[in-house]
């Protein structure tokens, strides 16, 4: 229970008379009397909060940066209608900074022996799964000056998945795909590694790809064409140590990462290959296995939406040994790591001969633009100072990057918004290569 605003204020009022006329006992209780009499009969004619019946409804998953609606359903059982004010908690994370207040209260009246629905709208600023927390109801009576107070609890939970931003290179991805498997006609003309068909020989075929045998049976000459091999197997891994949860751009390493996954499996799914995701650091944090194309996207985005970022050393080792049981022999392993050079020379350099021996790998790391910016300032001593620091660093990452390529490593290293599409080009560059 709790006084209102309103009885304060006549409370307030009531004692100006009193001062002037009757400071007295008698003043106070002719004031005062009348009023906690009406607060009385104010909370008595308030509809009973304990009794009432609250359901959810709604969505239960939303991407990163989009809305998601929670209906609230409450039913008003007793004789007495339900004037009353709601807050539907859930953790600060569930809205953007500074609009919880609004978007979690609600004003609803529910006459006797009916119900209304209120939705709450969220707009999460995390990935991850975000629970309802209680639900506070504070319901007035007819005067307004007193209040019945409850809490209930309504379990809901809303996942909150990877926004996948880089999906709008995609289609241009799919175009240089199908240039591949040679569906669209190109200026070019390119060999794949995986035989199609036979077709008739026009001038300037190569002529090593003319099949004497096939020509021999009919009468003109046939060429052999040929597509990108399918069925391919790509294991992604994830490294979510503690190098993955530094922020570039206001978000983890990881979530950038996660976004080029995303677009490399959407990619690779539509090529024809099969994908598998690992994510890793002491331990198996994800693991998605055995997926068909049109369930890989989302097992993908379910498992990384819970990952964060784990403030432990990535067991190089470890990683290794998981990889080597997850894939098939001669897979793309595609790592997603960082380019620091003390967790590549002590972890990961070692073990790469193990991995390289067995499977084509990729190493994919988020480099900070902030550092390249820092790295061309001038103006200033203090700005000359930070170019140098910057500089450094873009060497001993350039050396990193150098000393995983004499392992036979692919590398790709570039910014959260250009990973992406950096690395679908390396997949498909691998792929018209015949490395795959």
């Amino acid at each position: 229970m709790a006084l209102t605003g309103r009885a304060a204020l006549l409370a307030a009022l009531g004692s100006l008379p009193v001062g002037i006329w009757d400071s007295g006992w008698t003043g106070i209780l002719a004031v005062n009397g009348p009023l906690a009499v009406a607060c009385a009969c104010d909370y008595a004619l308030a509809a009973p909060v304990r009794r009432l019946g609250l359901t959810r409804q709604g969505d239960t998953s939303v991407r990163l940066g989009e809305t998601a609606d929670v209906t609230l359903t409450v039913t008003n059982p007793s004789r007495r209608p339900l004037r009353a004010r709601l807050r539907d908690a859930w953790p600060p994370s569930s809205w953007q900074p500074g609009t919880e207040s609004v978007a979690s209260r609600h004003q609803l009246t529910v006459p006797a022996g009916e119900r209304r629905r209120v939705t709450t709208r969220l707009r999460p600023a995390r990935r991850g799964d975000r629970h309802a927390d209680r639900i506070t109801i504070r319901s007035y009576g007819p005067l307004g000056l007193f209040s019945r107070q409850g809490t209930h609890k309504v379990p809901w939970t809303v996942r909150v998945l990877p926004p996948f931003t880089s999906r709008k290179h995609l289609p241009s991805k799919l175009a240089r795909l199908r240039e591949l498997d040679g569906r669209t006609s190109v200026l070019t003309r390119g060999e794949g590694t995986e035989f199609d068909s036979l077709r008739e020989y026009v001038p300037g075929d190569d002529t090593r790809s003319i099949d004497w045998r096939a020509t021999a049976r009919q009468s003109t000459v046939a060429v052999r064409t040929w597509r990108p091999e399918r069925d391919r197997h790509i294991l992604v891994v994830l490294d979510t140590g503690r190098t993955s949860a530094g922020r570039v751009d206001d978000a983890p390493r990881l979530d950038a990462a996660m976004d080029a996954a995303l677009l490399l499996a959407a990619l690779a799914s539509r090529a024809g290959d099969r994908v598998d995701l690992l994510a890793y650091d002491r331990r198996v944090r994800a693991l998605v296995q055995g997926r068909t194309a049109s369930h890989l996207l989302p097992s993908l985005v379910n498992a990384m939406a819970t990952l964060e970022p784990e403030l432990v050393e990535t067991d190089a080792r470890g990683l290794a040994a998981t990889s080597l049981r997850t894939a098939p022999r001669s897979s793309l392993i595609v790592l997603l790591t960082s380019l620091d050079a003390a967790p590549v020379e002590e972890g990961l350099l070692p073990v790469l001969p193990q991995l390289t021996q067995r499977h084509t790998v990729l190493v994919a790391s988020v480099a900070d633009p902030h550092v390249a910016r820092m790295a061309s300032a001038r103006g200033s001593t203090e700005a000359v100072y930070e170019a140098a620091a910057a500089a450094q660093s873009q060497t001993e990452r350039y050396r990193t990057a150098e000393q995983l390529r004499r392992q036979g490593v692919t590398v790709v290293d570039a910014t959260p918004d250009d990973l992406p599409p950096a690395l679908a080009d390396t997949y498909l560059a691998l792929k018209a290569a015949g490395r795959l």
